[in-house]
């Protein structure tokens, strides 16, 4: 059973965060290119991505896996952003902004984890 991933509000919700990341993180140091602001990427479109492999699987179970190991990514991306922010290579209007978004798509996710934990 294949599921489109661009009908889930949670997918696009993750999809638009990605960019947002791309934007606030295009200004790291250099230094940091190859470890915070990749970090806080790879993250975030893993958030994303997950979601799209987890709708190609053919069982829920598997769809399961795949939503909760976004779930993982979308915290993990919060949590960078914030240390980011803290670092002073995010300004305050982005991490509030991705903070607040991380969070609505936490929710989506989990949200999406317990319908997916209440099939059969």
């Amino acid at each position: 059973m294949s599921r489109d991933y661009r009908k889930l509000r949670v997918f696009q919700k993750a999809d638009a965060a990605v960019l947002h990341v791309y934007r606030a993180t295009r200004r790291f140091p250099v230094e940091e290119r190859f470890t915070l602001q990749g970090q806080i990427r790879r993250s975030s479109v893993s958030c994303a991505n997950n979601l799209v492999e987890g709708c190609a699987r053919q069982t829920t179970a598997e769809y399961l896996h795949f939503v909760n190991i976004a779930a993982g990514s979308g915290a993990e991306a919060r949590y960078l952003i914030d240390l980011a922010h803290r670092l002073g290579f995010v300004v305050a209007e982005d991490r509030e902004s991705l903070v607040a978004q991380y969070t609505d798509i936490l929710a989506g996710l989990e949200s999406l984890i317990v319908a997916l934990s209440s099939e059969p």
